[in-house]
């Protein structure tokens, strides 16, 4: 009974006291005994001791690892400013960086081989070879000459009658000025506009004797 006291007490924060506090322990006992009885099949006391040691520094390695890195985290962006290093720089960085890494990926390059390899396959196809063959065949038949020739006198057929057009239309209208209506429209239009003007003549005419005479007679 003892011994096992003793044991139990190996884990208490008043372990090391001696015996006379082994009754201030009782509760204690209680707890501990309820730990080991929750214990996975195979694993001693003294094994879960050792893995909560482990797990205990394990943890404050990861602590000290986050405070570290956080440390670093905080270096790198004093540095990244004092370069001048903004976002948008870092995200085009990043952006020719993943392109190149695409470039010079293994199934890129592979890719790129399959694609030369079915475009040679295809150009030297009996099929492709035929078609080509047939629109060359086209282009040198009598028909598609004749066509093409047809179709370029069209054109300058079309230009030749816009001309024509054009020239007379000019000539409609030189020979409406030449006509004798237009002339006698002409010359209508010329003696209204000298009725007009001899009429504004006229009156500044008048106009001046009676301004001369209230000179003449002024009193000063």
């Amino acid at each position: 009974m003892d011994s096992a006291n003793q044991d139990i007490n190996l884990n208490s924060p008043k372990k090391g006291l001696g015996l006379d506090s082994l009754d201030a322990d009782a509760p204690l006992e209680g707890a501990t005994g309820n730990v080991g009885a929750g214990l996975p099949p195979g694993l001693t006391e003294d094994e879960a001791d050792e893995l909560r040691l482990e797990l205990t520094k394990v943890e404050e390695e990861i602590q000290t690892l986050r405070q570290v890195l956080l440390a670093k985290e905080r270096h790198a962006g004093e540095l990244k400013r004092r370069l001048g290093l903004t976002p948008l720089s870092e995200l085009k960085q990043n952006l020719s960086k993943g392109w190149h890494d695409v470039q010079t990926s293994t199934a890129y390059v592979k890719t790129s081989e399959k694609l030369g390899e079915w475009n040679e396959k295809v150009t030297h196809s009996d099929l492709y070879l035929s078609a080509s063959a047939t629109l060359e065949d086209i282009s040198r038949s009598d028909a598609y000459k004749k066509t093409q020739e047809t179709l370029s006198q069209a054109g300058q057929m079309t230009t030749a009658a816009l001309s024509n057009v054009g020239t007379a239309i000019s000539r409609k209208l030189g020979d409406m000025r030449n006509s004798p209506s237009f002339r006698s429209f002409e010359d209508k239009m010329e003696n209204i506009k000298h009725k007009v003007v001899g009429s504004r003549g006229s009156s500044d005419g008048l106009q001046s004797p009676t301004g001369t005479n209230s000179q003449d007679h002024a009193p000063f």
